[in-house]
C-alpha cells in the first residue's frame, strides 16, 4: 500500500466516503505524496510520453499557429507568450527556437511565461530552458501575468484537472464516491448527492443502470479564467488534449503507470489519473465570453499546419534511420489510430481574427 493510499484509507475511515474529484485531487496534487509533486511522469522512464517529447515538429507547429494568431490580431506589442502546465519545458524550448526563426524582433520584445504550480517541475523547466536569451518568468496562476495581450498554449492540461462522476441509480443519478468495503479496501460507491438534469448529456435519459456521466466544473472555471483574460486583454489560445468533441455517457477515468493501464484505486500517488476532456463544454465556456472557439483533431490540426512538409525538411539530409524515426513520429502524432485521432484541439481567438 502506498503511503498516500494509507492516508486516504484513514481519511475515509474517519470522515466517510469522498467524491471522485477530491480523490483525484489528492492522488495528483497532495503536497507530500501527490503524483505530480513527487514523481517524474514524463518520457520513456516515466509513465507516459507527451507529444513534445515525441518530436520537435509538434512544438514548432504550435509556435507557427500562435505566431499566425498574433499576426491576425494586429501584431500587438507588448505581448505575453505563455504555456500553462508545461511539463518538463520541452514544448516551450521548441517554440522558442521556432519563434526565433519566424521573427527575431518578436522574441526580443515579447514576455514569455510558464504557468506551473509544482516547485519540482518548475526546477526541471528552468534546467530545460537555461541559456535562453528571452524574458522568461514563472507564475502559479494566470492572474499574475502581465496585463497585455496573451498567446497561451496548454498541452495535456485539462485531462489532469479533477472531474466529478455521477452514476445511474434507478430513475436518477447519484454522485460517485470513493469509500471503504468490509475489508477496508478502497472501492466506488453511489453517494447521496445528485446532479442538475440540465448538466446531463443528451443521451443520458436512455442510459442503463450503472452508467456513468462526468462533469468538470473545475475545468470550466479554469477555461473561463483564460477566456476572460483573452476577451479583456486580447490574444489567442491553443489547447490540445485527449477527449471527445461531443458530450456523452461513459466512464473515462483511468490510471496510467509505467506506460500501462492501472487500477484507478490501486496506487494513489504513484499512478497518473486522467479523464477525457469534454471539448464541447470548454468551447461553450469560451463562446460565452464572446470569443471564437474552433475544435478539430490533433491529426487534422498538425497536417493543416504543415507537418508532412516539415518532416520532409528535417529528413532531407538525414540518414535512413533518422528518416524512419521522423516518419514514425508523424504517424504517432497525426495518425487517425494514434494520437492524431484520440487527441483534440481547441483554438480560441477573437471573432474578428479567427484563422
Amino acid at each position: 500500500m502506498t503511503r498516500l493510499k494509507a492516508r486516504i484509507v484513514d481519511l475515509i475511515g474517519a470522515l466517510g466516503p469522498i467524491p471522485v474529484n477530491e480523490y483525484m485531487a489528492l492522488c495528483l496534487f497532495d503536497p507530500a505524496d501527490g503524483y505530480y509533486t513527487t514523481r517524474e511522469p514524463f518520457g520513456a522512464g516515466g509513465d507516459f510520453v507527451t507529444a513534445p517529447e515525441i518530436s520537435q515538429m509538434f512544438g514548432e507547429l504550435v509556435a507557427v499557429w500562435l505566431y499566425q494568431a498574433w499576426q491576425a490580431t494586429g501584431r500587438p506589442m507588448p505581448v505575453t507568450i505563455a504555456e500553462i502546465g508545461p511539463g518538463r519545458g520541452t514544448l516551450m524550448k521548441d517554440m522558442l527556437r521556432a519563434f526565433s526563426r519566424l521573427d527575431a524582433a518578436l522574441v526580443a520584445d515579447a514576455s514569455f511565461a510558464m504557468i506551473e504550480t509544482s516547485p519540482r517541475l518548475t526546477g526541471i523547466q528552468k534546467q530545460t530552458l537555461s541559456g535562453q536569451s528571452v524574458r522568461l518568468d514563472w507564475h502559479e496562476t494566470i492572474d499574475t501575468l502581465p496585463k497585455a495581450p496573451l498567446l497561451i498554449v496548454g498541452n495535456e492540461l485539462f485531462d489532469a484537472v479533477p472531474i466529478r462522476q455521477f452514476i445511474r441509480a434507478g430513475a436518477g443519478w447519484r454522485e460517485r464516491m470513493v469509500g471503504l468495503d468490509e475489508a477496508d479496501a478502497l472501492r466506488f460507491f453511489a453517494g447521496a448527492g445528485s446532479i442538475d438534469p440540465s448538466l446531463l448529456p443528451g443521451d443520458a435519459a436512455d442510459a442503463p443502470e450503472g452508467s456513468v456521466v462526468e462533469v468538470a466544473p473545475a475545468r470550466s472555471a479554469l477555461m473561463a479564467a483564460i477566456a476572460e483574460r483573452i476577451a479583456g486583454q486580447g490574444g489567442a489560445g491553443l489547447f490540445i488534449d485527449y477527449g471527445h468533441l461531443r458530450p456523452g455517457v461513459g466512464d473515462t477515468l483511468q490510471a496510467l503507470r509505467k506506460h500501462d493501464h492501472d487500477n484507478v484505486l490501486a496506487n494513489p500517488g504513484e499512478a497518473d489519473l486522467t479523464a477525457h476532456v469534454d471539448f464541447a463544454a470548454l468551447a461553450a465556456t469560451v463562446r460565452a465570453h464572446g470569443l471564437d472557439a474552433q475544435m478539430t483533431t490533433q491529426g487534422d490540426f498538425l497536417l493543416g499546419m504543415g507537418l508532412v512538409e516539415r518532416a520532409g525538411q528535417l529528413g532531407a539530409n538525414a540518414d535512413e534511420q533518422a528518416r524512419q524515426a521522423i516518419s514514425d513520429a508523424v504517424e504517432r502524432l497525426a495518425g487517425p489510430d494514434a494520437m492524431g485521432g484520440l487527441f483534440k484541439v481547441l483554438k480560441i481567438q477573437p471573432k474578428t481574427s479567427a484563422c
